[in-house]
């Protein structure tokens, strides 16, 4: 979509990476670490001054202290913590329940490491849990479920009582949780719930998490995993062998941001406030139903009213008729079925350039 957005000069509401810039605070310590000859492989696990800025922002967010030379792994990106902690932990047979929709690389990586993948749908307008759903697939031969909260594609944010309902299940069947909690500073409508933090949970929980989205970062690829040691023991066996070691300068720099002041989160989540109204009313006014996104900078819509037949003949149509680029969310389920009436756009841009989406639908954008 985002070669396509090029190729016609689209606006890109598609992929979530920020057009703005990240903190100069940030960028100047990189530039500062580079001055200073922090140019060589890190230790493989992570840089210590900045594994103790995650474990001190983790204690922070969910009073939980943990080790950071023995609790924390430093990887390039949460999409590598993701990948190491499922290549790390799970063998092929073993049993994973997935959350569909889902970001694409956990399929993908699930796949790699040989599991069975079995998937629970989570259907609009609220996308809740079907608990007894839940209920009735796990047992005692799954290893693990995989939960992201708040939720890309859908913008969902899992409540205290839907945590609770899977904790309380993973303890009753001994099932380990792989959470990715990239939006956590990106929570709108309600507080973000660390899943480690529940009672009897650090245990058996990896939390995943990186810089980018917090920091409009995203090409610098720094993420991490929190985890026991009996678990970070698996995440570091792969984690090893995928990448090794993390860029060392970056993570210097990702030390003096996670100790940013609490102003700065403030600042971060009212501007993304008023890009998100802007972007939501626009969506409202163009003719979409809009499906209501309590975190991340993502909102999902139906596109129906439209009149094209599935998700992806809507996206095309959006990008060569009307300049504008989402995301067909069909790629993001098990069975693409279940997502053809909707698309997600992001408003990880500036102002203006939401504005002028905006403007671009309601002029050439018309309901069948």
């Amino acid at each position: 979509m985002s070669s396509l957005a090029i190729k016609h000069g689209a606006i890109n509401l598609g992929q979530g990476f920020p057009n703005f810039d990240g903190p100069d605070f940030v960028k100047e310590a990189a530039i500062q670490a580079i001055k200073d000859g922090k140019n060589q492989y890190a230790r493989g696990y992570g840089v210590p001054d900045f594994n103790s800025a995650i474990a001190a922002r983790f204690k922070k967010d969910t009073g939980l202290v943990i080790d950071p030379e023995k609790e924390v792994t430093v990887t390039s990106g949460c999409t590598e913590a993701i990948a190491a902690t499922i290549l790390g932990l799970i063998n092929p047979g073993d049993e994973v329940i997935l959350f569909a929709p889902f970001y694409d690389s956990y399929e993908a990586t699930l796949s790699m490491a040989g599991a069975k993948i079995k998937g629970i749908t989570l259907r609009p307008p609220d996308f809740a849990v079907p608990i007894d759903e839940l209920r009735s697939t796990i047992s005692k031969n799954t290893r693990a479920i995989l939960l992201n909260t708040p939720h890309n594609p859908t913008g969902k944010m899992f409540t205290r009582e839907e945590l609770n309902t899977i904790a309380s299940l993973c303890i009753e069947n001994d099932v380990l949780v792989f959470s990715d909690e990239v939006y956590d500073k990106l929570a709108f409508e309600m507080d973000h719930i660390s899943m480690a933090s529940l009672p009897g949970m650090y245990e058996r929980t990896v939390t995943m998490n990186s810089l980018g989205k917090t920091f409009s970062l995203t090409g610098w690829k720094i993420g991490w995993a929190i985890a026991p040691p009996h678990l970070t023991w698996g995440v570091r066996q792969a984690h090893s062998f995928l990448t090794f070691a993390t860029s060392t300068p970056m993570q210097s720099a990702a030390a003096v941001a996670l100790r940013a002041p609490d102003s700065y989160y403030v600042e971060l989540k009212r501007d993304y406030m008023e890009k998100k109204a802007i972007l939501v009313e626009g969506l409202k006014e163009v003719g979409f139903k809009v499906f209501p996104s309590s975190g991340t900078y993502f909102v999902v819509v139906d596109h129906t009213p439209f009149g094209l037949e599935n998700d992806i003949a809507f996206c095309e149509y959006l990008i060569k008729e009307v300049g504008v680029v989402a995301i067909p969310t069909s790629v993001f389920y098990l069975n693409p079925e279940e997502g053809k009436n909707l698309v997600r756009f992001t408003f990880c841009k500036d102002e203006e350039t939401l504005r002028s989406a905006v403007e671009r639908m309601k002029e050439k954008l018309k309901k069948k």
